[in-house]
């Protein structure tokens, strides 16, 4: 009989290969410069490498002064409406906005009532599993990593659609929709399968509610009782506002332009996606964040002392706290400077909601970090560049606040940016252009084949 150790054991003849495998792929880092090779597909200055272009958002963060460019507060744009004003020029009756906004992402207008109800009808009635697919998928092999199972679940899909394959607008289109409406019930019933194999609780599969909206459902359907406060959801809507674009250029949105190049079905486009969105460099933040923020509540003796709270931050930085990797998590961003607008608009709903759940003490002790924080790396590292917390700063407290277990954290991330990418799906077809296919040197030398009993 197999072991089943054998598929994660990794033995002393796998080390040795992969010693190998390592001192092959490495490449002088000299080469680089010598080739002008832009790694990561960024400049010498950290800025992105021009590779498209995309009608569905804009990041600035900088701005021309005397003919120079500077660093400026950050803006976000989607489809030309500043994200502040789609979240802060709502009325109180319009209460959730992630439909509004994925229907602006998606034909670049904004809906007008009639418009947006008949989107919001749409998306609820796509939004369900085929039968018996919660019980042959997604309880099926439950994994510890929700991001896992929700590519595997997308993936399944493709079985489940007679029009797979279809790269028609309308189909595609079609296939997109069915995806942002079933992305938290996928998320969420894996979470729950995984719960109930693997930590002993409770299994709850409820049916999403017709009339709620992503936010609503996404509660719903993971409480046991169902139940919440209008702030909560609230609050989570306006989270994935904030969450669900940021670019074209962005590692997964990137991503998503690339796979749907090679004229492939949906399923692997967003598939591919979510693997990208999985990593953390890209998704995983705000899960790290709170971890750092855990470990220094245990350190810090007094929450309300600038002294102690910098000398934490002081500690992270020169590798002696927390993962001891040098980082303040939260703080700074690729693009980013004096600030990160999803962030701004965010910290005044997080007090809210601190104010409701009793946590005002430990939303002071996120303020003090947010003012401290880049005192200390300007002293530490003496980095010039202005930084600032970014929006995965808050995300976490919210999400903790909110009772969602961390392993959702980066799944509701992937529930709010399927939306941006499906409309760079859209758009990467809509303009019926080639196959993205960059540009790599090789620096193989050529060698003599020598036979097997000469080596």
């Amino acid at each position: 009989m197999l072991d089943e150790n054998i598929y994660s054991e990794v033995t002393p003849d796998i080390i040795q290969l992969a010693a190998l495998s390592e001192k092959a792929g490495i490449i002088d880092s000299e080469l680089f410069t010598k080739f002008d090779v832009k790694r990561g597909l960024r400049d010498v200055n950290g800025k992105g490498v021009l590779t498209g272009l995309t009608n569905i958002s804009d990041v600035r963060a900088t701005k021309i002064v005397n003919g120079e460019t500077v660093p400026a507060h950050g803006e976000l744009f989607y489809r030309g409406y500043n994200v502040k004003d789609l979240i802060n020029q709502r009325k109180e009756k319009d209460n959730f906005g992630f439909e509004e906004t994925t229907y602006l992402l998606l034909f670049d207008k904004l809906p007008n009532p009639k418009e947006l109800e008949e989107f919001k009808e749409l998306l609820s009635f796509y939004r369900s599993l085929p039968t018996s697919f919660v019980r042959d998928v997604i309880m099926k092999a439950p994994s510890r990593d929700m991001m896992n199972t929700l590519a595997r679940s997308v993936l399944t899909l493709y079985s489940y659609d007679d029009k797979a394959d279809n790269v028609s607008l309308p189909n595609v289109l079609r296939q997109c929709l069915q995806l942002i409406s079933t992305f938290p019930l996928l998320s969420i019933y894996g979470y729950q399968a995984y719960r109930y194999y693997h930590d002993g609780g409770s299994l709850h599969i409820h049916q999403p509610v017709w009339e709620y909206s992503t936010a609503e459902n996404i509660l719903h359907l993971l409480r046991p009782d169902s139940k919440f406060t209008p702030l909560e959801a609230k609050i989570l809507d306006i989270a994935l506002i904030l969450h669900m674009e940021h670019g074209g250029g962005n590692n997964s949105s990137f991503t998503t332009h690339v796979v749907s190049s090679s004229m492939t079905d949906t399923y692997s486009v967003i598939a591919a996606a979510i693997g990208s969105l999985k990593g953390p460099r890209h998704g995983g933040a705000n899960i790290k964040v709170v971890q750092m923020f855990e470990d220094m509540k245990q350190k810090v003796s007094n929450w309300e002392s600038e002294e102690e709270v910098s000398q934490y931050l002081a500690d992270l930085l020169n590798k002696k706290a927390f993962d001891k990797a040098g980082l303040i998590y939260g703080v700074g961003h690729a693009i980013y400077s004096k600030s990160d607008p999803r962030a701004i608009v965010f910290e005044k709903f997080v007090k809210e909601l601190s104010v409701e759940k009793g946590l005002e003490k430990e939303f002071a002790l996120y303020e003090m970090v947010e003012r401290l924080a880049p005192e200390v790396i300007a002293r530490e590292r003496q980095i010039y560049k202005g930084v600032s917390i970014n929006v995965d700063f808050y995300s976490g407290f919210v999400y903790r606040m909110l009772d969602l277990p961390m392993e959702l954290y980066t799944p509701i991330f992937a529930m709010a940016r399927i939306s941006g990418w499906a409309a760079h799906r859209m758009e990467e077809l809509a303009n019926n252009g080639k196959i993205i296919r960059p540009a790599y040197k090789s620096i193989c030398v050529e060698r003599e084949y020598v036979s097997m009993d000469e080596r």
